[in-house]
């Protein structure tokens, strides 16, 4: 049996992508980036959703697979497009000059393999005369654009020195104050960068290193508190859920069709409540984490952890007992390596219940009377669904700061002094999650509608004063808009088309989220040309298909021009009654505190 459409690859299909690819280079030794499901054409999936929920036979659209890989040994980035179906290699592209793909474990471990063996990065080494149970580890970061010398793709090492032999010690309590750079492509040295460790740019040789306590975090080397009681999640009977061979997770009215993907991770597709469609795909589409530190290198430190990495290339095994609770469903994710073979994520996705506390409670005061549903469940993929209709989606924010060397006595403004001669750099981790609505019908375009409360005025119909009413109005074009929390602004999507049985208005969706400070680098910086969503709340656009990224879909190294604001500039297209998308910006000001450090 075919797989539906919206079906993840399967292992085979991974493997016969990989050999189409190769053979049109037959005699060219590649390095893949990635393998994934080209997804089929919206209207064509329209068609055959709708048919296949009323139970008809559909046409199946053919299977694509998306492929990105270099010539190994190159810079020359290229992607295709397999049909899976016709066993025919489709479109081959070269994707220019600047343009570079996500970077891979592999390569990763080659550097730092590299930067250790380098001649000229041991003579700062041992510069250092590190006492013997000390040792320097390097760090590889994607290098960042500044237009200045970033065309070429490169890392940016940062060093840290650790316990030697203990390869959990925590190395960011010890860094250091030079950063070799390196070309993944030759494996050769660049240049070797000397940092400021005061509060200016100016830099100093390495000298003799001067050593500062350790700051460790792992049990073996902390003392735990022995205070707490287990605490145990037992679901006698089982969980609610259901999930289906073709991973639709059924539960409570809802419906999901659950998806990974080596770049957003887990994607949520023809989500559907009480049998009628709400979104037809739900992801994050990208988070950046640009740091506030001015001086170089940090200043072109923003990482771009989908674009530039991948959520599901760095998703951990979700144990259990540890990251989930309760009777648990495992999903694998799978993702290809560097030579193109399948590699399984295994436990990548977690589905269980949690208890939400009270759900509804009223007491009529007449008869003193209460009513109650004590046991809302929801099930958590970091999205989460409960029995009132409601999606949310839910990021937490943990792990470990990522460091830079001070001097002592020196304090900054863009930074936090976390440990003697550890500073932590202010950073922001902004997100960016892109919502595909089809509010109650597959056939019909929805309207997104901004609406505001305001006092109405004092007259002969608001004789006190304690009138206020909502103001509500169509957002007609693409473009960029800001919460107000004076006004209690608030989104919503609707179908004009569907009325509430209620009220006879529109059907629609409310969208709620927190509002942020948005990218609070210059306008004129490369943070901000490179994060093209970072400073509106929410965007609203057309559906266009090869629009799923909200930074653009090679974001390492970017140097802008290639993300939300620039496909807007280029359509400026009618949003009312269309097919839309809603892109909504959230996330955290990151002022680190002592308390943060060593782990969050």
């Amino acid at each position: 049996m075919a797989p539906h459409p919206l079906a993840d690859l399967t292992t085979n299909e991974i493997g016969q992508a990989r050999d189409l690819v190769q053979a049109k280079h037959p005699r060219t030794l590649l390095s893949f980036k990635a393998i994934t499901l080209e997804e089929p054409t919206k209207e064509l999936m329209l068609e055959y959703l709708e048919a296949e929920h009323a139970g008809k036979s559909a046409t199946c659209p053919n299977r694509i697979a998306y492929c990105a890989y270099y010539f190994r040994g190159t810079q020359k980035l290229l992607t295709a497009e397999v049909n899976l179906t016709t066993g025919q290699t489709q479109v081959v592209d070269h994707e220019g000059d600047g343009v570079h793909g996500n970077v891979d474990f592999a390569e990763v471990l080659e550097v730092e393999k590299a930067v250790m063996e380098c001649p000229e990065v041991r003579a700062e080494i041992d510069k250092l005369m590190l006492p013997d149970h000390l040792e320097v580890i390097p760090e590889p970061w994607g290098f960042g654009s500044d237009g200045v010398d970033d065309l070429s793709r490169y890392f940016q090492v940062y060093m840290f020195i650790r316990e030697k032999g203990k390869l959990d010690s925590n190395h960011y309590a010890r860094p250091l104050a030079f950063s070799p750079i390196f070309d993944p492509t030759t494996m050769k040295l660049v240049r070797i960068q000397h940092i400021s460790t005061g509060a200016g740019h100016d830099v100093n040789e390495q000298g003799v290193y001067k050593e500062t306590p350790p700051n460790e975090y792992i049990p073996s080397e902390v003392q735990l508190r022995t205070d707490l009681e287990p605490l145990h999640v037992v679901q006698p009977n089982g969980p609610s859920f259901e999930i289906t061979k073709d991973r639709v997770v059924k539960w409570q009215k809802w419906q999901i069709r659950v998806g990974f993907n080596y770049r957003e991770g887990l994607v949520l597709r023809d989500i559907r409540y009480d049998g009628r469609p709400l979104f037809y795909r739900v992801s994050l589409s990208e988070m950046c984490v640009p740091y506030g530190d001015p001086r170089s290198p940090y200043h072109r430190k923003m990482a771009f952890d989908l674009g530039d990495v991948g959520a599901g290339m760095v998703c951990n095994n979700l144990k259990l007992g540890c990251d989930c609770l309760g009777s648990i469903a495992y999903l694998d994710g799978l993702v290809c390596d560097r030579d193109g073979h399948p590699v399984v994520k295994e436990n990548a996705i977690c589905i269980h219940e949690q208890d939400n506390g009270i759900g509804w409670k009223h007491t009529n005061y007449r008869t003193d009377t209460e009513g109650a549903a004590d046991m809302i469940k929801r099930y958590i993929l970091m999205f989460i669904f409960n029995q009132a209709g409601e999606m949310e989606y839910q990021v937490r924010a943990t792990g470990i700061l990522s460091t830079s060397a001070i001097n002592e006595g020196v304090t900054v403004d863009f930074g936090t002094v976390v440990h003697p001669g550890v500073l932590a750099a202010h950073h922001q981790h902004i997100l960016s999650l892109r919502i595909d609505p089809i509010i109650g019908s597959y056939l019909y375009g929805n309207t997104v509608v901004q609406q505001e409360a305001e006092a109405m005025p004092m007259d002969e119909y608001n004789p006190h004063g304690n009138g206020y009413r909502v103001v509500k109005t169509d957002i007609v074009t693409e473009g960029g808009h800001d919460l107000d929390w004076a006004k209690s602004r608030v989104f919503s999507v609707k179908n004009p088309h569907l009325l509430n049985p209620i009220n006879g208005l529109p059907i629609s969706y409310k969208l709620m989220f927190p509002p942020v400070p948005p990218l609070l680098s210059h306008p004129s910086s490369f943070n901000a040309k490179r994060a093209e969503f970072g400073d509106h709340h929410l965007y609203v656009t057309k559906y266009r298909p090869d629009e799923l990224f909200s930074g653009g879909k090679f974001t390492n190294q970017s140097r802008g021009d290639t993300g939300i604001k620039s496909w807007i500039a280029k359509n400026e297209a009618s949003t009312v009654d269309q097919d839309v998308v809603l892109w909504v910006q959230f996330g955290l000001n990151h002022v680190p505190r002592i308390e943060d450090f060593p782990v969050m």
